[in-house]
């Protein structure tokens, strides 16, 4: 009885380790409202700060954020979870959010800053606000986090083709975007009912209707075309073809010269040579960069892909109204 007893005791307190992976990241409105002013306050310079709330089962609460002040922001940010602690309010850090321009948000930066946060969190995520895509109608807030995959290869510091192959690791598996849930109290629901226009037209639709989005696209084909230039493995494989080509080369040369001392008696010379340059292996760099690279000239694929299907219908739409 004692030893059933005691197994069951062992597996409960095994299958309390298993984590449940997260799904949805829950936010309050009035911290969605939070975020937006601060982003919008200082943009075009980019923001960030820090997001409290629970880690609860597969929701990840965020029900305050706090804003990092450039002068002695880490006191400040101390300062501030310590007063809100007084007054019972959550303070555990359950990540950071940050503004971006054009999604332009896939660097090296965020992914260091993402492991320093899963050194001391079990759980974070990152909530990434376009201003300048949310001026367009569209509130571009997402949350981010890394996946498990690539936060093992991370932490082997092995991005070589052939770890990439092993683990099945794509340029798409870097980062996973978890879906939001606003919520709000039944208070602040039924103030907002009261607010309430009656007016079926708000200011995010006319902001729908805009017919000049040159700009927006012209800043995304700037950026994309950035992007491609930065690809480093473009580089890789045009040395990789020239010092191939200069093997050839030297070794047609060899065989030529091989002849000639073999119908003069001689001993050929070997047909490599280690100490010459153009043998020695140009080595792979890094596929981080790459892949990093990859992912922002999608965005800004899908960006503009998005932009001009909506551009064309507001301009079919306003020539159908002008024939009317």
């Amino acid at each position: 009885m004692a030893n059933s007893m005691a197994k069951s005791f062992l597996q409960v307190a095994a299958t309390e380790e298993v984590v449940s992976p997260l799904r949805v990241v829950q936010i309050e409105g009035l911290v969605i409202l939070k975020i937006i002013k601060h982003c919008k306050e200082f943009s075009p310079a980019l923001v960030t700060g820090q997001l409290l709330g629970l880690d609860v089962g597969s929701v990840l609460e965020i029900r305050e954020e706090d804003e990092e002040i450039e002068a002695d922001g880490a006191n400040y940010q101390l300062e501030m979870m310590r007063c809100l602690r007084e007054v019972n309010v959550d303070n555990n850090t359950v990540g950071w959010y940050q503004s971006t321009i054009l999604g332009s948000y896939q660097t090296v930066e965020l992914i260091e800053t993402f492991m320093n946060y899963q050194e001391n969190i079990r759980r974070c995520v990152c909530i990434i606000y376009d201003p300048s895509r949310s001026n367009q109608g569209v509130l571009a807030l997402k949350a981010l986090k890394l996946s498990d995959s690539f936060m093992e290869l991370y932490r082997a510091n092995s991005f070589t083709g052939e770890k990439l192959r092993e683990k099945n690791l794509s340029w798409m598996d870097i980062f996973e975007e978890i879906p939001i849930k606003v919520s709000n109290s039944a208070l602040i629901s039924a103030f907002m009912t009261e607010l309430e226009s009656d007016t079926p037209v708000t200011q995010c639709d006319y902001d729908r209707l805009q017919l000049s989005s040159n700009p927006y696209m012209e800043r995304n084909m700037e950026f994309l075309i950035e992007c491609m230039d930065d690809l480093s493995f473009q580089f890789y494989y045009r040395s990789l073809s020239r010092q191939q080509a200069q093997q050839q080369a030297w070794l047609q040369k060899r065989r030529a010269d091989n002849m000639q001392r073999k119908a003069a008696g001689e001993d050929p010379l070997p047909e490599e040579d280690p100490s010459n340059p153009i043998f020695k292996p140009i080595p792979e760099p890094s596929r981080l960069e790459s892949f990093l690279i990859t992912n922002q000239i999608a965005n800004y694929c899908n960006q503009i892909n998005g932009v001009s299907g909506q551009s064309f219908n507001r301009l079919y739409l306003m020539k159908s109204l002008h024939d009317n």
